[in-house]
């Protein structure tokens, strides 16, 4: 199967839980040790994709994980340190710009999924990544649409990947402080946008996802 096909063989069997923890419990059931796959920054016009993997200790719950989108930025960074200190094993992965245009968006982010997994001290008995596509690793894995929302291991990975790309753009933020970087993390704001036209592309710009805006641009100027 090609790493970019969705299947409904890659999707996780309907589990009947209340809560992200009880989802996990019964998968754990079923399975064994449950790691947790999740990225950031698939839409950005502008720096790495970030993903991360997570295997939680049950014996070291960690109250309040949920979908990163969900939690305001100082939860998530106390969740961050949080996970960081109880997890059983964890491990945060990237595709470069440069690898993100030699390929596309999506072979790059499963490429940081990848590498988050690989570089995880322990592996797991069952892989669960959000979304409805697979990176190509070894083992047992399957597809949780919105698996931030359901699975504790992957909410606590959507947090690891989010906050650890936020302060990759704050840095990035540093080089190239005419755009914004640490307000909208590379997004296409209305502020961001105005920085492209005044100073052009910087080198961690996404030149294919810029494409669209300069042809649209150029027409409106034709007009």
């Amino acid at each position: 199967m090609s790493k970019h096909t969705k299947s409904k063989e890659t999707q996780l069997e309907e589990i009947s839980a209340d809560t992200l923890s009880g989802f996990d419990r019964a998968v754990f059931e079923k399975y064994g040790v449950v790691c947790g796959i999740d990225e950031a920054g698939r839409g950005p016009l502008a720096g790495d994709v970030y993903a991360a993997a997570v295997i939680l200790d049950p014996n070291k719950p960690i109250s309040g994980l949920n979908d990163s989108k969900q939690l305001s930025k100082k939860k998530r960074e106390l969740l961050f340190d949080e996970i960081i200190e109880k997890a059983a094993a964890w491990c945060v992965g990237t595709a470069t710009v440069a690898e993100i245009e030699e390929t596309d968006i999506l072979s790059a982010d499963l490429l940081a999924m990848k590498r988050a997994y690989e570089g995880l001290s322990i592996k797991a008995d069952i892989v669960l990544v959000d979304g409805d596509v697979l990176p190509e690793i070894s083992g047992t894995a399957r597809n949780v649409i919105d698996g931030d929302a359901k699975s504790e291991a992957i909410a606590a990975a959507s947090i690891l990947a989010k906050v650890s790309r936020d302060r990759y753009m704050k840095e990035q933020a540093k080089l190239y402080p005419e755009y914004g970087f640490e307000k909208h993390a590379g997004y296409g704001t209305k502020g961001h946008y105005a920085a492209i036209d005044e100073y052009g592309a910087c080198p961690i710009h996404r030149k294919s996802f810029l494409k669209k805006y300069y042809a649209r641009k150029k027409t409106d100027e034709n007009r």
